[in-house]
């Protein structure tokens, strides 16, 4: 496969760090190093696979984590009775801690951004029937990032039996058709789960070409990839200003 994806979404490092984190519902101020450094490499690795585009920065904070637990491994040295020891994650704790406050407030003042830009719109008269006429059901999704993509893409992989990933096939499954085929099933139904798209894979590799025309797609801005909760289902649903609703075509036109 030789199918490179360039994504500006890509977030960073740290925000890897903080999603496995909250993911595995860690203490951040004594984060089991062995634990974290692992996931992080195996999310490395799984970018690196796929060949996405990764920033250096990335492979620089798998060195850190790794020099951070080969520290941690090492036996503790005799010191006097005074010294207190480091930690030797003390450091990147507060690299985190300072790094998540500044995005919240990042993301405080985009909130604040978007409701200044909705102060002086027409209200959204369907939106509001449908919400009137059954508030109960109504449900507030999220856009996930593409940590959550990797994560979902993960847990499909290890439902098919391991086989080499690089394997000399033809052309039986491309990124171009795959986009496509999505498009198409978007266009007829408002929404798909990401599991089910995977679900409908037969092989490893059509996974995995399933999951670049995924990423592509979100990059060229034509799906949104959406959830309820943290780390629950991923509901792909097609961008309303980027795809036309699907309306049959009239037969005389077939004609």
């Amino acid at each position: 496969m030789s199918y490179k994806i360039k994504l500006d979404m890509f977030e960073g490092p740290l925000d890897l760090l903080i999603y496995l984190v909250k993911k595995d519902h860690l203490n951040i101020y004594d984060i089991p190093i062995a634990r974290v450094t692992e996931q992080y490499l195996e999310y490395i690795n799984l970018m690196q696979l796929l060949d996405l585009n990764i920033a250096g920065e990335f492979l620089v904070m798998a060195a850190t984590l790794m020099q951070i637990k080969s520290k941690m491994l090492l036996p503790a040295e005799e010191s006097a009775a005074e010294e207190e020891e480091v930690d030797p994650r003390e450091e990147l704790v507060k690299r985190l801690l300072e790094y998540e406050k500044f995005k919240q407030i990042a993301d405080n003042l985009r909130t604040r951004e978007i409701d200044q830009q909705e102060v002086f719109k027409r209200p959204k008269l369907e939106l509001e029937k449908e919400s009137s006429a059954d508030p109960e059901k109504k449900e507030v999704y999220f856009e996930a990032n593409i940590f959550d993509l990797i994560n979902a893409f993960s847990q499909a992989l290890k439902d098919i039996p391991k086989e080499v990933f690089y394997e000399v096939i033809k052309d039986q499954f491309t990124v171009e058709q795959k986009v496509h085929d999505i498009l198409h099933v978007l266009l007829v139904e408002s929404e798909i789960r990401l599991s089910q798209l995977f679900a409908k894979a037969k092989s490893k590799i059509e996974i995995v070409v399933t999951f670049l025309a995924i990423l592509e797609l979100a990059k060229m801005k034509e799906v949104k990839a959406m959830q309820s909760e943290a780390f629950q289902d991923i509901f792909i649903t097609r961008n309303k200003e980027n795809i036309a609703p699907y309306e049959p075509k009239d037969q005389a036109d077939l004609t």
